[in-house]
């Protein structure tokens, strides 16, 4: 008990501090009638769970990330704004108010790629969850599971909050009002910010001596 205490403590902590930016993200998604909660969920689920897995695997092999390479995940963000960018344009979905986000049920496939398009984005966005998990995995591989549990627990509560942010009496209407027309900006920014890490490798290598 002496040890599982502060562990969670310490899960808690390194959770907030690598996701407190995924209730921006998960608020717009809520906002966007395009997205159910449904699809928001487990796309963020799905993304985590990958983020995790891959810390995991990274820490039980003692590989580290090389500098500049998860800056290309940016180019998911970045796509996916452009797209949903181009379908403002063309004007589609916009007789959407976004409040019955759970109403109409879309084919399987296509609620599959929404929910696999959110776990895109936080995986994208997932770059310092990387930095801050492999070595805290490694460090106490024995608290692992306990770490997971606790991100999982964590999810769930980030993708309340921003789904109350969206319904709330007065925000709310704002957010829903004009988050659709902004999450194309929204991961259109975070993908060019997240491709800049990636200029790294356009650097030339320093000499070997």
């Amino acid at each position: 008990m002496d040890q599982i205490l502060p562990a969670l403590g310490v899960s808690v902590v390194v959770f907030i501090s690598t996701n407190i930016d995924d209730i921006l993200l998960l608020s717009a998604f809520f906002a966007d009638p395009g997205f159910t909660a449904r699809q928001v969920v487990a796309g963020q689920f799905l993304g985590m769970a990958a983020l995790v897995l891959a810390s995991v695997a990274c820490a039980l092999l003692a590989v580290r990330v090389p500098d500049g390479w998860i800056g290309l995940l940016g180019l998911a963000p970045l796509a996916l704004g452009l797209r949903g960018l181009w379908a403002l344009r063309r004007g589609s979905g916009t007789d959407h108010d976004g409040d019955d986000d759970d109403d109409e049920k879309p084919p399987g496939g296509a609620a599959r790629f929404k929910a696999l398009a959110v776990a895109s984005v936080t995986i994208a966005n997932g770059g310092d969850n990387l930095g801050v998990y492999i070595p805290l995995f490694s460090s106490t591989p024995a608290h692992v599971p306990l770490h997971a549990a606790v991100f999982a627990v964590m999810t769930g509560a980030f993708c309340a909050l921003g789904h109350r942010l969206v319904h709330h009496p007065v925000l709310g209407s704002r957010i829903r009002r004009y988050g659709r027309a902004a999450l194309p900006f929204v991961l259109i920014g975070l993908g060019l910010w997240i491709l800049s890490d990636a200029l790294a490798l356009a650097r030339p290598a320093g000499p070997a001596g």
